[in-house]
């Protein structure tokens, strides 16, 4: 059985296996869809620009993968801070805990389950290499895979001095990704800016290295693609101009109904 009315910040593939076709992605502009939207893009954006300005420096090639700096431990801190900012996001605006409540990345890790995390991949174009397609939630397929870049993260910020050399350019770019398939679970490739909207997520073909089976992503930097792999009970099927009109048209994911890791308070 299919899911009739979204979700709080989250999009999926609709029974036909489309995710925006017909209009359907304008349930992502509903003011009671997400909590300032555009404040969690702008984010994303600001770190985009620093990264790219990185590239200048540091190419974005399989031979710089071990690559180490403070500049890249910085922007590695940022854009962790802004992954859990997302999940946190998520999780408050769907009624799961509170502002006091002190998530860590096993609670994250529920949100595996419904966005699908671990079949999205972003490909980071004009890299040298093997490397440039990336699927930072990949280890989360697993019951007990862990994010070795997110470690990375940790393990820096807590004791840099002895640590250092594991805030490297590939899990910061690992970080980097992770964060725009975040963004992309909720939001697709909506930035919230002021102008019109045409959302087109599934089959984009005119675009220069157009021909991977990818859309652009939010930011216009990277190339994503969404899970294809949805079970059947757990797409969307809905008419949006049906409930467009109700004063709340979405429900709450029930992240309490999941089994739950120990979490400190």
């Amino acid at each position: 059985m299919s899911v009739n009315r979204p979700f709080r910040r989250m999009c999926r593939q609709f029974v036909d296996g489309q995710y925006s076709e017909g209009g359907r992605w304008m349930y992502l502009l509903h003011p009671r869809y997400a909590t300032d939207p555009r404040h969690y893009v702008r984010a994303f954006l600001l770190l985009q620009e620093d990264i790219l300005d990185l590239f200048s420096y540091v190419e974005p090639s399989d031979i710089n993968l071990n690559t180490y700096s403070h500049r890249i431990q910085q922007l590695l801190i940022r854009a962790c801070i802004e992954v859990e900012a997302n999940f946190t996001a998520i999780f408050l605006d769907n009624g799961f805990g509170d502002n006091d409540t002190r998530f860590n990345i096993n609670d994250y890790k529920l949100i595996n389950t419904s966005h699908r995390l671990s079949s999205f991949q972003v490909r980071i174009p004009g890299w040298t290499g093997d490397r440039g397609i990336r699927r930072p939630f990949l280890p989360w397929a697993a019951e007990d895979g862990r994010l070795d870049w997110y470690r990375a993260y940790n393990k820096a910020k807590h004791n840099r001095h002895e640590n250092f050399h594991l805030a490297t350019f590939d899990a910061l770019l690992d970080a980097y990704c992770g964060l725009n398939v975040l963004l992309s679970a909720q939001f697709m490739d909506e930035d919230y800016g002021p102008g019109s909207k045409s959302i087109g997520v599934m089959g984009a073909d005119y675009y220069y290295e157009g021909n991977d089976g990818m859309d652009p992503s939010i930011g216009g930097s990277l190339r994503i693609r969404f899970p294809d792999d949805w079970p059947a009970d757990d797409r969307y099927e809905f008419d949006w101009q049906g409930l467009r009109n109700l004063d709340d048209p979405f429900v709450n994911f029930d992240y309490a109904a999941l089994p739950q890791p120990e979490r400190r308070r």
